[in-house]
């Protein structure tokens, strides 16, 4: 990931993914640029994963309630 993309936030690469997926669904774009924006929004993608990973672990971390740690449901860890 480039430093644009580690700084950028959820809503805003979840915003500019949405967008490219979009103009590749339209079927104006040309192949070249299509290439071009699954590349960045492979990219986005990876970041918002890594984001949504990042808030799963705080929230684990911070169960108020109980001081214990509550895995969510689909949690491929717990088998």
């Amino acid at each position: 990931m480039t430093k644009k993309t580690e700084t950028i936030s959820f809503e805003a690469a979840l915003g500019r993914l949405e967008s490219i997926i979009e103009s590749m669904e339209s079927g104006d774009t040309p192949l070249a640029d299509l290439v071009a924006k699954f590349e960045e929004g492979s990219t986005l993608l990876k970041v918002c994963q890594a984001k949504l990973q990042e808030a799963e672990l705080k929230i684990e971390k911070l169960n108020l309630k109980t001081g214990a740690v509550e895995r969510f449901e689909d949690d491929p860890t717990e088998a």
